[in-house]
């Protein structure tokens, strides 16, 4: 595998169709300016020592130097092999209730957004673990399935939003049973569910799954996210808030007693999401308890630099460069390679 260590500096490349140009032009002004003195013909017969074609040479040896310099600087690697390693972890699936009432705002600065940043400070705290990421509402879907890859994890977790579901509801039981099968099947490796809903409308079957997944060996936790005084759901694209069929406001409210029995069945913690780090907090060091065994991730090894062979190559163009004369070399001046004179 090849790769760049510091890859910003390939930009530099881009000047180089500047340079060739500001070249180019001035070629053209220099021969324009000698053609002013006379025929070029017979300015070349008046100067027999000048050549026509070393100072492009020279030109395009530099040229090459400086667009090799900025590969150089760019640090080109090549990785030998793909190497299965082993590290203490866990696995954690996430379940992110995307429905429409989690765009409530009783939660800074919506339920949602708070949730997705919450996410990402959990996978920050992770280094040995593995993570993947179920995303439901009246259905539930894999958005990314468990891996070590936290720069990944964290790219999908930005593309996350209520539109990605079209069938409203909170399959909380759906979202758990999908998470249970969607472990490595490793044996003796710590697995956790960490759920994050508000709980509202909930469909049925999610304790029944919550204790099938404890009987499996996996912990299921829950956070719930808002308040149980309730917010109204703003309405995308306007300024107010979504109402029924009778024109009321919509109020969601946080269904903490079904969360808490989730949990409970799930042989995990509730924890409530406010507008404070504590539920981050808290669900780390819970899964920072859990048995953590050897987890197989595999991953390239054995970067090796490969600036050295790009530095020789600059370093030859260069001596060259300066070992070419821009006038014929007079030692060479009766050798005619290229003509039929003798």
């Amino acid at each position: 595998m090849f790769r760049f260590e510091e890859p910003a500096y390939l930009y530099l490349l881009l000047l180089l169709p500047l340079l060739a140009a500001f070249y180019l032009y001035s070629n053209y002004r220099r021969r324009k300016n000698i053609r002013k003195f006379g025929d070029p013909v017979l300015m070349a017969q008046l100067m027999p020592d000048v050549s026509k074609y070393r100072p492009d040479v020279k030109f395009w040896m530099v040229f090459a130097a400086i667009g090799l310099f900025a590969v150089l600087l760019a640090r080109p690697q090549f990785g030998s092999k793909l190497e299965t390693v082993k590290r203490q972890g866990v696995e954690v699936m996430i379940a992110l209730d995307i429905s429409n009432s989690m765009l409530a705002q009783d939660v800074q600065p919506s339920r949602l957004q708070k949730a997705k940043r919450l996410v990402a400070q959990l996978v920050d705290k992770m280094e040995n673990d593995k993570v993947g990421m179920i995303v439901f509402a009246g259905d539930a879907f894999t958005q990314l399935p468990i891996t070590s890859d936290y720069i990944s994890a964290k790219m999908f977790l930005e593309s996350i939003d209520p539109s990605l579901i079209s069938k409203q509801g909170t399959a909380i039981g759906a979202a758990i049973n999908l998470a249970s099968r969607s472990f490595t099947p490793q044996e003796g490796v710590g697995r956790a569910v960490i759920v994050i809903t508000d709980g509202e409308n909930h469909e049925g079957g999610a304790v029944e799954a919550a204790k099938a997944a404890a009987e499996k060996g996996i912990q299921v936790n829950v956070l719930g996210v808002g308040m149980p005084e309730g917010a109204p759901i703003p309405a995308e694209g306007t300024n107010d808030y979504r109402r029924d069929r009778d024109g009321n406001v919509i109020v969601t409210r946080l269904n903490e007693q079904m969360c808490q029995e989730i949990a409970k069945a799930g042989n995990g913690i509730y924890v409530r999401v406010d507008n404070t780090n504590g539920a981050q907090k808290a669900i780390s060091q819970e899964v920072n308890k859990m048995a953590k065994a050897d987890v197989e991730t595999q991953v390239y090894t054995e970067f090796n630099e490969q600036f050295q062979a790009v530095a020789w190559i600059i370093l030859l163009l260069l001596l060259a460069e300066m070992l070419i004369l821009e006038r014929k070399n007079p030692l060479f001046r009766n050798i005619h390679l290229f003509s039929n004179k003798k």
